[in-house]
């Protein structure tokens, strides 16, 4: 067994031949022996006890904060214990979570990476408290880094130290590398000067082994496997490394349950993928509910050296890995095949005085002893997983008793429907609104029936269903058509200006529930002087609804706002065919222009700004549950560069539209969105 390769690879692959696994063992032995000298690894910092948390730490929920059931907006709480106890319910719990905050909404405007933590509800004191909610649970807490962010404010302190600084602003435990495959080393020094105990984990594999010292973490994300399975080379090399798999796109999760269950590792529990919804199938969370007590109860085995990589298995398909402590061995065991496999899973030798259990199916096996081994019978479900422990009868006691009671209860209860279970997501209505007669510095349209094209960049937000799969065609432009059929409507000539927004608040009154960012530009309760004709921003959809029914309309729908931006020849600008910088604001002046600047930019029905300058909202809000979101039009002044990980930016054609996760008004007020209004006619 060669095993040339293997210090760069992601998986050890194994041989299909039986007979070669004692040559395979061998050779993983072999190596990472000369590996751990050639090298000279030091394990100083698995050592501590304040990182002795890391090898039960099985279970990494990714968390969007913005996520519906996680912050209900209509109380304005987090919600963490219903969390926590819908995890339980439904994958077994979660030992620690990645508090996702910024992307795929940060380069709509200038706030960078650390200003959203800071617009979260209850600024960083509410994120702090919600870290220690989390962890009175026994959950620890990441926070976030995108090294990426380069193209938005950038802060007075060098990204290391304002990551350090978040960490201890919020008690965190752990940081998530975004895109990284390592942190340097001047994290690690810094954190321990901060708050001993915090965790780097990297989302790309490490690149060299002598980074595991210092990386107690890792994703093994989209880590292809052999047919028979593979070792993970890190968690080989350095058994209390934890690994936590990922494939976010995949509807089948069994690929890296078996791989985690196989190698004595984790999982990542993601199903709102920046807002594209990839629900886990009820298999897959009843095999995660079966595995995690296991893996929790039994962390000691699995990152101990006593660990035996394709131990025999007496079906075909199916593959175990032995763990052994002391008297104590455990089998893990999986059914690569898509049928059932019932039968002899193992044969091992007895040891005198030992007991037998499946704790899958959370019970004792009677077995009878010849020739100094015994059989291990079960019957393992499609994709299924197994595992058998031996132990001496002297160890059992009640703990154990409870254990194995409760393992035979999520048995009783596995479902292994392998459905996928969808959302729907529902459009808020438009309310309606007549009035006569059209009043003044409005177009008036229709009635429309027509064939609409929508243009949209591929994203990971997924588009209009939210199921829409992205992964194999990102940043690619796509497109949607439909038959629309619009009544007839007016629609403002121009976007709502500042002076028309201080109006409306003196004669209304009208002020925000949550007041946090709200007219964030203005000073003293007044817009800036000399702005007073330019759009009026940091608005977010209530308070764009609110001035639109004082002023006896609404918001438009965003097939009116399209159609009244490129008229019945669907041109692609408002002028025309070609991009005409001069002909809108594409933010030359880094800042807002007046609505009315740009006159020989006006859309066919006479309509100012539908190009560049802001954002527009429109009445367009959808929610499947888990994401609400709206979409924009028109693009803005502003746009992030640097990266393609940014929201989309600047001057954007009639046809394209922008998908806006929406939290809560302190996040979704935005330097560079603004809205027009419309009505019914």
């Amino acid at each position: 067994m060669d095993p040339k390769g293997w210090s760069t690879a992601h998986v050890l692959p194994a041989p299909d031949d039986a007979t070669q696994w004692p040559a395979y063992r061998e050779a993983l032995a072999r190596w990472r022996a000369d590996e751990k000298r050639r090298i000279g690894y030091r394990d100083d910092l698995y050592l501590r006890p304040d990182f002795s948390w890391v090898p039960s730490s099985f279970a990494c929920c990714f968390l969007m904060l913005c996520d519906e059931k996680f912050y209900d907006r209509r109380s304005g709480r987090y919600e963490v214990d219903a969390w926590i106890d819908a995890g339980l319910r439904e994958f077994g719990g979660y030992d620690s979570v990645v508090l996702w905050h910024a992307y795929p909404r940060i380069g709509l405007d200038q706030r960078n990476q650390f200003d959203f933590y800071r617009d979260m509800p209850g600024g960083l004191e509410g994120v702090r408290k919600v870290s220690h909610a989390f962890q009175a649970r026994g959950v620890k807490v990441y926070i976030n880094y995108n090294p990426w962010d380069t193209g938005t404010r950038r802060e007075s302190a060098s990204d290391i130290d304002a990551v350090v600084a978040m960490v201890k602003a919020v008690d965190a435990d752990g940081i998530f590398l975004d895109t990284m495959n390592q942190g340097s080393s001047e994290f690690r020094v810094k954190l321990d000067e901060a708050r001993r105990g915090v965790v780097l984990e990297s989302e790309g594999t490490l690149p060299s082994l002598k980074n595991i010292q210092d990386h107690h973490m890792s994703w093994a994300q989209d880590f292809e496997d052999s047919t028979v399975p593979g070792v993970l080379r890190d968690k080989w090399f350095e058994r209390r490394h934890m690994q936590h798999q990922i494939k976010r796109w995949n509807r089948d999760h069994t690929g890296e349950l078996h791989a985690a269950w196989m190698n004595g590792s984790g999982i990542m529990i993601w199903e709102n993928v920046f807002g594209s919804w990839v629900g886990w199938s009820p298999r897959d969370r009843s095999l995660l509910r079966s595995m995690l007590p296991i893996q929790r109860r039994y962390a000691a085995l699995f990152s101990g050296e006593g660990w035996t990589p394709l131990a025999a298995a007496g079906l075909p398909d199916v593959y175990a890995s032995l763990w052994e402590q002391g008297a104590v061995r455990l089998w893990t065991v999986v059914n690569r095949a898509g049928e059932p496999r019932d039968g002899v899973v193992l044969t091992v030798p007895h040891a005198s005085g030992a007991r037998y259990f499946d704790l899958i199916r959370g019970r004792e096996l009677r077995v009878a002893v010849s020739g100094g081994s015994v059989a291990l019978r079960g019957t393992i479900r499609p994709r299924g997983i197994a595992c058998f422990l031996a132990m001496p009868g002297s160890s059992l006691d009640r703990s154990f008793q409870t254990f194995l009671s409760g393992q035979a209860a999520l048995d009783a209860h596995a479902d292994f429907s392998t459905a996928f279970p969808p959302r729907d997501v529902v459009l808020r209505a438009a309310p309606k609104t007549i009035a006569a007669p059209m009043p003044a510095g409005m177009a008036e349209i229709g009635p429309v029936k027509c064939v609409m094209t929508v243009q949209y960049r591929i994203r990971e937000t997924g588009f209009y269903t939210g199921q829409e799969y992205p992964y194999r065609r990102m940043f690619q432009q796509d497109q949607v058509k439909r038959e629309v059929s619009l009544g007839r409507y007016a629609i403002d000539l121009a976007p709502v200006t500042n002076a028309q927004y201080a109006e409306f608040l003196q004669r209304s009154g009208y002020k925000p529930v949550h007041p946090e960012n709200f007219l964030r530009h203005w000073k003293n309760g007044a817009p800036p002087v000399g702005t007073e004709e330019h759009p009026v921003v940091y608005v977010d959809l209530d308070d764009t609804r609110a001035y639109a029914a004082w002023a006896g309309k609404r918001l438009p729908t965003e097939e009116e706002w399209q159609y009244a931006a490129q008229g019945a020849d669907g041109r692609r600008y408002p002028w025309g065919s070609e991009m005409r910088p001069h002909l809108c604001n594409a933010g030359e002046s880094g800042t807002t222009t007046p609505v009315k600047a740009h006159p020989g930019g006006r859309s066919p029905f006479g309509c100012y700004d539908m190009c560049g300058n802001t954002w527009e909202w429109t009445e367009s809000e959808r929610s499947d549950g888990r994401t609400r979101f709206a979409i924009l039009r028109g693009g803005s002044y502003f746009e992030a560069r640097g990266s393609h990980w940014y929201m989309d930016g600047g001057p954007k054609p009639c046809d394209f539209a922008a998908k806006m996760l929406l939290m809560w008004p302190g996040l979704d007020r935005c330097a560079t969105v603004g809205f027009r209004c419309a009505m019914d006619l």
